[in-house]
């Protein structure tokens, strides 16, 4: 009785392009078909074929330059494929005799504020509790600083990965690879959609729609939501939705002007200049939700300087409360998103996974927390009593 053994899509696409270059048919520095032809050639969808070029870029034979494509890679770029297949063996030799180096990395776009703070302490009892220590690298919000940092900490013999990804859209390739080698991470606050990974983060449609109920008993009718993210990540796009759903449950109408993304604010010395100084001066809506708490705190130093006073004349509600760490002193009324707990839950789970006493029952955990809202002192009823 003979027997199939199935290719897989993304296997016949990486023996596809090998073939082109061991024939010759292509050399170092010449581009190979773009993901749209491959696609089409092979009928697959995009992450397929994401997929099989992380696989061909981690193997050194190819170089990906965004934004402009994917290119044969020369001698050295395949010396360096091949010496990152060595340093996983080498990994794999050391687990197999029992050696460990009980070093787990963690990859952060910035820690700049006290979200960031939090989450790192929860990271840091969790992994104290097992006995291992941890390295922290920041990517800047840069994607192809957060591959350095992913190889930089998979190179020194991190056994596993904690990453908060910069951007899910562009499929990090260092993370696909991660998941189709077994290497073990988990990521925090944001996911890959399309692709099955442990990840934990807080329900931000729920964030969103609690301040947008309490907003409304409060009278508030003009409500604007702010993102300074320089991304549409999947995050932003879940609380943009938790906003206009629970608008819309209400029977309100969506106002897109009340939908304000996208935008920078660097020094507020000049920031009379920003198209948003003069939406807050003007009272474009009385209720402002911010989706970070670094923009919250902006938001209520711009109406200041607009003569306005927070919470008579506007109300602000923040993601995470950007004002103290220590929850009792905190002004800002804001969505929890329990970031210490967060960060002890992803550490756990990864070291489940290195240690080997996860349940089976699920490959892969999907952490969702569900978010608080905290009343603070920027809140208030509108109009506001005289």
């Amino acid at each position: 009785m003979n027997s199939t053994v199935r290719t897989p899509l993304y296997q016949k696409i990486q023996d596809y392009i090998r073939d082109l270059i061991d024939s010759e048919g292509l050399k170092a520095g010449d581009r190979i078909p773009t993901e749209k032809d491959l696609m089409k050639r092979f009928n697959v969808s995009k992450i397929t074929v994401v997929n099989a070029m992380a696989g061909l870029a981690n193997d050194g034979m190819i170089t990906r330059v965004p934004g402009k494509g994917s290119f044969v890679s020369g001698k050295e770029a395949r010396g360096a494929g091949e010496a990152a297949r060595s340093i996983a063996a080498a990994d794999e030799e050391r687990r197999e005799h029992g050696l460990q180096t009980r070093l787990i990395g963690l990859v952060m776009p910035s820690i700049y504020d006290y979200f960031a703070i939090r989450l790192i302490d929860g990271v840091q009892k969790a992994l104290h509790e097992k006995g291992y220590r941890s390295m922290i690298l920041l990517s800047g919000g840069d994607l192809e600083k957060e591959k350095e940092a992913i190889k930089t900490l998979m190179d020194v013999g991190a056994e596993g990965l904690l990453v908060f990804p910069v951007d899910e859209e562009n499929y990090n390739e260092e993370i696909l690879g991660m998941k189709f080698s077994g290497y073990p991470f988990v990521l925090i606050d944001r996911y890959l959609p399309g692709v099955e990974t442990d990840y934990i983060a807080a329900d931000g449609r729920l964030g969103t729609k609690l301040a947008v109920d309490y907003l409304w008993e409060l009278g508030h009718r003009e409500i604007a939501i702010c993102s300074d993210s320089p991304l549409q990540t999947v995050t932003v796009q879940e609380r943009i939705d938790g906003y206009m759903n629970a608008l819309k449950e209400k029977g309100a109408l969506i106002n897109p002007a009340h939908m304000i993304t996208g935008f920078y604010v660097g020094s507020l010395k000049d920031s009379e200049k920003h198209p948003l100084y003069r939406y807050i001066r003007n009272r474009m809506a009385t209720a402002y939700i911010t989706l970070n708490g670094r923009l919250g705190v902006q938001i209520y130093q711009m109406a200041r300087q607009a003569g306005l006073n927070v919470p008579d004349d506007l109300s602000i509600i923040s993601f995470d409360d950007p004002t103290s760490i220590v929850e009792e002193f905190g002004i800002f009324t804001h969505i929890k998103q329990f970031e210490h707990d967060m960060g002890y839950q992803a550490a756990g789970r990864l070291l489940g996974i290195i240690e080997g006493n996860q349940e089976q029952a699920q490959k892969y955990s999907k952490i969702v927390i569900k978010p608080e809202l905290v009343v603070g002192q920027t809140t208030g009823a509108y109009p506001a009593k005289t």
